[in-house]
């Protein structure tokens, strides 16, 4: 047992955990034995981070003083201290698994040429890769829809599927879930979560990091689990611990039970209303109180996936029976349940609800009544803007009438009711503003969730019994999370239900929630672009950003999956469903909401019957196994990858062409040039699109050039292995705003030099080429949204050296630092207006040119040209993010370190 070395700072502590028939399950690192009261006082969300600490203390990457930050937390938490954690697993979708594998690939490349041993990269840690991200809806409505999207799945992305089998062979430590098993949330969920790690008779709390910013999902689990950018998730891997603020935790007591009719939807949407009106970013939120008790896991599941829309860093829930029976429920061993719930028990890190509540301390509270939430959506723009069901018409108005902006489309009034009628496949059809032309039950946010999806096929059933049907030209998808939910719909013999009304399954993966939408029907698309309709779509995902679900849809509004199903049986946002009428059945009759809405009885009922452990072991045991197309695919057994110089999909990148083993040192910059200005929320969207390669894009033509037709650019996030492509499309969104263009919306920008407008790639490679340095300049918020390390390798490669901004996301600020970009704050108060600054202007950043005289947070001065001077706040926040720049960013530092060692 390797790991409590003989010189470990805390072996004292090491207790055995006998099992309750004799002998033992293992040793472990207890916190009661510590005899430190301070412990009884922490939240749960704290423990966990206190046993890595100690478990990994070597007084080097970890040292006692980080384990007494962390047991001091009540005194701690708001003095912004660092501390270093290990999570023990990472997890990864294809999406950012593909350049995490090309980087890792690209250091042993590096590692051989420095004359060191390529083999020293490998994952230290287990890391679960599943492959979600790739399907697309290009078939919907059709019982062959599954088939025909994953055979044109594999046909688009072959090369990287290779690629990623390859890596599962080459590195260790490394398991690839194949296309087709289900959303990397849910898998982890129902099978990757541990809860509690077994490694050699040594146990420990399971955590885990992910490169995708909704793995705060598994904190539902009671496993503490958060996103991270790709870059820090490879230094994750290869042994690095994380350098992090010790956050403060808000208590959120839930109390009471939910109405009828109401779903853990609706739920979400308004703790997520809630917690954004509060604050939390940066911070862990723990749910606690009595209300917990009426809350299912997938309920909490739901809750726990939308942190980042609320921006919490984790929304974690501890283990407790409800947890315990979930584990049985999903097929996990009697064994393995009884040692988790013997470890979490000996450790104080479960919650039983029959004993005396211990006081814990939070930094802040909040309270929901969950008996006062009521149905909802959120939209037209963005996940927090949340509208009672009974608004939502007066809303959709309100929305027509104001100016642009997150809530407003400024369509004059006289246009407001025009009506659109066009050809459809041999009849009429007709578009309105609000129409829904896409609705989607998909998503990890909702498909985990038995109750709603079966509550859809209620929907669905009642819609066919009463003669209702959803109009032909609504493009309408249902996408699972994991095989199980097809099990149970199929076993309630709902899906046929569904199926009637055009809710065929499309794959299992990500799809519209992520901007793989496909096209709309030629005829729909066309209708809506001649027209200038503000068409809708209503899914059930966790983000409705402009330009993310599809080019077309202008207003998005975030549904349960049961609402999805009533919003495409209206055919209309517009429209109050107290009141209004969804459709005329088949005796003429009007038919309204109630009639086709089950109560939470009627769902529970058919949870009851048709979710069974069965489906989940079944389903999981033959996940590795992958499908026809995964095996055929031949990969070659090397342990260096063979770059081939003319694929358009695998790419080898230019960080480690010309390095050293001399760390560069600070990178001055002087006079340089704005790329770029912003104004607030400015998401990685923007930075970095992940849909649609527009057709007169430089990525586009980087792609024509090189022979790729346009039926096969796939989406950007499908090439993030090619640097080539991914440089071209950073600030490629069609949607963007940059203020130098005075009013014009695009990817464009001007070059300062010369006053010309270029598009932003190429006015980047004008200054690269006359060796002018560049920053971007920006509003609050900048870097919101997913986590994308794209978002700062883009940049990067672009030539630009830093960011000033009036606040960053967390992750996409560790992105930048990650990547060598300078992240700095103006002053509270100031931004590029208040200064009068117009981005015209050139900028120098008086940083000092050793790093040991750079401290985290310190001021600096900005200068231009014409004669300004201001201060902004240095947002390297710890020690190790010095380090990491003065070494050119997080990967060279790592690959220096693991050569040195």
């Amino acid at each position: 047992m390797s790991t409590v070395a003989s010189e470990h700072a805390f072996e004292n502590i090491v207790t055995s955990l006998p099992k309750p028939g004799g002998g033992e399950f293992g040793k472990f690192y207890s916190l009661p034995a510590l005899n430190d009261p301070r412990i009884g006082r922490l939240p749960y969300s704290i423990r966990i981070l206190l046993e890595s600490a100690i478990r990994n203390c070597d007084n080097f990457e970890v040292t006692k003083e980080d384990v007494e930050k962390i047991i001091d937390w009540e005194n701690t938490y708001s003095k912004q201290v660092e501390i270093p954690f290990k999570p023990a697993r990472v997890l990864l979708q294809d999406f950012t698994g593909v350049p995490a594998v090309v980087d890792l690939a690209c250091m042993r490349d590096a590692m051989k040429r420095l004359g060191s041993d390529p083999n020293k990269i490998n994952p230290l840690v287990p890391v679960d890769l599943v492959v979600d991200h790739s399907v697309q809806v290009d078939v919907a409505r059709s019982e062959n829809a599954i088939q025909a999207n994953m055979e044109l799945e594999f046909q688009r992305n072959k090369e990287r599927f290779a690629f990623l089998k390859w890596g599962s062979s080459a590195f260790n430590n490394m398991l690839v879930v194949p296309p087709g098993s289900g959303i990397v949330h849910q898998v982890n969920l129902e099978y990757l979560g541990r809860v509690v790690f077994n490694t050699d008779g040594l146990l420990y709390p399971d955590s885990v990091v992910g490169t995708d910013s909704h793995t705060t999902m598994i904190d539902g689990l009671g496993v503490a689990g958060w996103g991270v950018g790709g870059i820090e998730a490879e230094a994750a891997m290869l042994g690095q611990p994380m350098s992090m603020v010790l956050p403060g935790v808000v208590g959120f007591k839930l109390t009471g039970k939910l109405r009828d009719g109401v779903t853990a939807t609706d739920l979400v949407l308004t703790v997520t209303q809630m917690l954004r009106k509060q604050g939390v970013v940066g911070k862990f939120v723990e749910f606690y109180g009595e209300g917990m008790s009426e809350l299912s896991l997938a309920d909490r599941a739901t809750i726990a996936n939308m942190s980042p829309e609320y921006g919490a860093t984790m929304g974690f829930f501890p283990v407790d029976h409800v947890t315990l029976e979930y584990l049985k429920l999903t097929g996990r061993s009697d064994e393995t349940v009884a040692m988790i719930e013997q470890y979490l028990r000996a450790n104080k890190m479960f919650v039983d609800y029959n004993e005396p509540a211990e006081e814990r301390a939070y930094t802040s509270y909040l309270q929901l009544d969950l008996s006062e939430v009521e149905p909802c959506v959120s939209g037209p723009k963005r996940p927090h803007d949340r509208v009672p069901l009974k608004d939502m018409k007066t809303d959709w108005h309100a929305c027509l009438d104001s100016k642009v902006g997150f809530k407003g489309f400024a369509v004059p009034k006289e246009e407001q009711g025009k009506v659109i009628k066009f050809p459809f496949h041999g009849q009429t059809a007709e578009l309105k503003h609000g129409n829904v032309v896409i609705a989607a039950i998909t998503s990890c946010t909702n498909t985990s969730n038995p109750s709603v999806m079966l509550g859809a096929g209620l929907v669905a059933k009642k819609a066919c019994d009463l003669g209702l049907e959803v109009k032909p030209w609504i493009k309408t998808s249902l996408a699972p999370g994991s095989g199980v939910v097809t099990k149970y719909l199929l076993k309630s013999g709902l899906q046929k239900y569904l199926n009637q009304q055009g809710f065929n399954i499309v794959g299992y993966g990500c799809t519209t929630c992520i901007g793989n939408s496909g096209d709309l029907d030629e005829s729909v698309a066309s209708a809506i672009s001649e027209n200038d309709i503000i068409a809708a779509a209503v899914l059930s995902g966790n983000r409705n950003f402009e330009g993310r679900v599809h080019p077309l849809t202008r207003a998005n509004y975030l549904a349960s999956p049961p609402l999805v199903v009533a919003y495409a049986l209206a055919g209309t946002v517009d429209i109050d469903f107290e009141k209004e009428p969804i459709g005329i059945g088949k005796d003429g009759k009007e038919v309204y909401f109630k009639d086709i809405w089950p109560s939470n009885e009627e769902i529970a009922e058919v949870v009851q019957s048709s979710v069974l452990p069965d489906m989940f072991k079944s389903t999981y045991e033959a996940i590795t196994k992958g499908n026809p197309m995964w095996n055929q695919l031949s990969v070659p057994a090397s342990t260096l990858y063979s770059w081939d110089p003319n694929s358009t999909y695998i790419h080898e990148p230019p960080y480690f062409k010309d390095m050293t083993m001399d760390p560069p040192g600070p990178d001055r910059v002087k006079d340089a040039y704005c790329l770029l200005l912003f104004g607030d929320s400015i998401t990685t969207d923007h930075i970095s699109p992940a849909g649609n390669i527009s057709k007169d894009s430089p990525a586009a033509k980087y792609l024509l050039e090189r022979g790729v037709d346009r039926k096969d650019f796939n989406s950007y996030g499908s090439r993030r292995g090619n640097d080539e492509v991914m440089a071209r499309g950073t600030f490629a969104n069609i949607r963007i705003v940059n203020k130098l263009l005075n009013g014009e919306v695009g990817p464009k920008t001007i070059h300062i030099p010369t006053g010309e407008k270029l598009s932003v790639f190429d006015a980047a490679m004008r200054y690269k080429d006359a060796g002018q340095d560049t920053i971007v300049l920006a509003g609050a918020e900048y870097g919101s949204g997913s986590s994308r390390d794209w978002a700062a390798k883009g940049p990067k490669l672009l030539g630009v050296k830093a960011v000033i901004a009036k606040s960053f996301e967390r992750i996409h600020r560790s992105n930048l630092v990650g990547m060598g970009i300078i992240p700095l704050c103006f002053k509270p108060g100031e931004d590029a207006e208040t200064l009068g600054l117009t981005g015209r202007e050139r900028y120098t950043i008086d940083l000092p040119t050793k790093i040991s005289d750079i401290r985290p947070g310190q001021d600096v001065i900005v200068t231009t040209d014409n004669g300004k001077s201001f201060a902004c706040v240095v947002r390297f926040d710890t020690e190790v993010e010095l380090a990491y720049f003065e070494h050119g960013g997080i990967l060279q530092y790592v690959i220096r370190n693991l050569i040195n060692q």
